[in-house]
């Protein structure tokens, strides 16, 4: 399937370019998911993520000059604009774009698209605020961009993964070589960028902001969601077989391997597992719920509470600066509401930890309850969800071979995914999805009967095929 796929790819950016199929290089971007370590990204917490073998699929080859040319396999229309041409866009991402027509009245190549439908103009946005924010290149590129059908929106940072292929096809197109590790630490902000800019008297260089950091900058200044370093992170350093460990704080990150990939002989081999992504048919856009920057500042405001309590007031209030001991000592300071966001995030931590130990031995049932676990959490102290995710969410724990269940992404929108018994999978696939039909026939129309839950893999790392 995935042969397939790059195949067709090849195929449309050759016809795009006139060059060979053979010069195309595709960027594989996963999307992710974070069985462990919900909503504490933000704070510094500690994470667990994986790729599943679903993702964004960039074919490109460089162009002959600055000029960048992108399609899009989902949308209509297509995005122009030199990557010389430093871009300041001022509408926001729910504002559409410029429309062709409109664009060349104004006398403007940046931005041409063949369609003024708000849908149509706007899917460029996360190659346009790259370039704006992060990127002086001197190659440009022409591209064909591609998603997995069905899985925006779904809670499996689609943006993130998007941000990503962008970010890895100018970096080949430019022979730029950055490691991921090198990317989050290559710790710059856009001051410097600017400074960087003006210093280089436009000689043949490139400048590019790191991996990690530009594409959560497209997320953080660009999309405005005050989300952590977790998506990004999980798809420039996840390897297959392996649970990514990441400390958002210190921004260290270790990858837990398996058994069977530890060599380790003396515990029992993992079961064979798949992953479930059941999807809620909710299809909000992130930005425009409230909620997920809410309860950051939530998290934010308990922090500060519990360190001014501790005289440690000079800390920047982030729950990850709190020491369990103070949480303990002060947390009847708190008034319920943040109290609750705070017990999330301290007994959210602790069950990432027990969960690496479970996933290293081994141990899918221990790792599936800790899942679920979070999931409960998630409702009950977090207060994230809705009814037809948390219906969604309890159907998923009754499914037969279920290990564990939780919401994906922040809970307000998307999907939950799960971990189940592998010889089990078809099994639990189709009683979720009958039983979800029963209690939320509306939104479970909206979704295609093959779309409705997914069968997954593993995956790996973000890459240039």
């Amino acid at each position: 399937m995935l042969l397939l796929q790059l195949n067709v790819i090849r195929t449309k950016v050759a016809e795009m370019s006139g060059r060979d199929s053979k010069e195309v290089k595709v960027v594989a971007s996963p999307y992710r998911i974070c069985p462990l370590g919900a909503h504490i990204d933000h704070q510094g917490g500690i994470v667990s993520a994986m790729t599943i073998d679903k993702g964004i699929l960039l074919g490109f080859v460089p162009s002959d000059d600055s000029q960048v040319l992108i399609q899009s396999g989902q949308f209509n229309g297509e995005l122009r604009f030199s990557s010389l041409t430093r871009i300041y866009l001022v509408h926001s991402i729910d504002e559409p774009q410029l429309p062709r027509s409109a664009a060349e009245s104004n006398n403007s190549d940046e931005v041409k698209s063949s369609s003024s439908s708000h849908e149509e103009c706007t899917w460029g946005s996360a190659g346009l605020s790259l370039l704006d924010l992060l990127i002086l290149i001197l190659q440009g590129i022409i591209g064909f961009i591609s998603g997995a059908e069905g899985l925006d929106s779904s809670g499996l940072s689609s943006s993130a993964a998007v941000g990503v292929a962008y970010l890895l096809a100018f970096e080949s197109a430019n022979n730029v070589v950055i490691s991921p590790s090198e990317n989050i630490e290559y710790d710059r902000n856009l001051a410097d960028f600017d400074k960087a800019y003006e210093c280089l008297d436009y000689c043949c260089l490139i400048y590019i902001l790191g991996g990690v950091t530009a594409a959560r900058l497209i997320e953080n200044e660009y999309l405005d969601l005050k989300n952590g370093i977790l998506d990004q992170s999980a798809i420039l350093l996840s390897s297959y077989g392996c649970l990514t460990c990441m400390n958002c704080k210190t921004k260290e990150y270790i990858l837990i391997r398996s058994p069977e990939l530890n060599g380790n002989h003396t515990n029992d081999v993992m079961k064979k597992f798949k992953i479930l992504l059941a999807f809620s048919g909710l299809k909000q856009a992130l930005t425009t719920n409230p909620g997920y920057n809410r309860r950051v500042a939530e998290c934010r405001e308990a922090a500060n509470i519990l360190l001014q309590a501790s005289g440690s007031e000079e800390l920047e209030p982030l729950l990850s600066n709190v020491e369990p001991e103070a949480y303990e000592k002060h947390k009847d300071k708190l008034d319920p509401n943040l109290a609750r966001r705070a017990e999330h995030y301290f007994s959210e931590n602790k069950r990432v930890l027990e969960g690496l130990e479970a996933w290293e031995s081994g141990n899918l049932e221990k790792f599936g309850k800790l899942i679920s676990a979070s999931g409960l959490s998630s409702i009950q102290n977090y207060e994230s969800g809705c009814e037809p995710l948390i219906q969604l969410y309890e159907i998923l724990l009754k499914a037969p071979g279920m290990y564990g269940a939780r919401f994906s992404g922040a809970g307000f929108r998307g999907c939950c995914i799960a971990f189940v018994d592998a010889d089990k999978a078809l099994d639990a696939a189709s009683f979720v999805q009958n039983e979800y039909r029963k209690i939320q026939p509306e939104l479970a129309s909206q979704i295609c009967d093959d779309g409705a839950v997914l069968i997954c893999d593993a995956g790996d790392c973000a890459r240039v095929i």
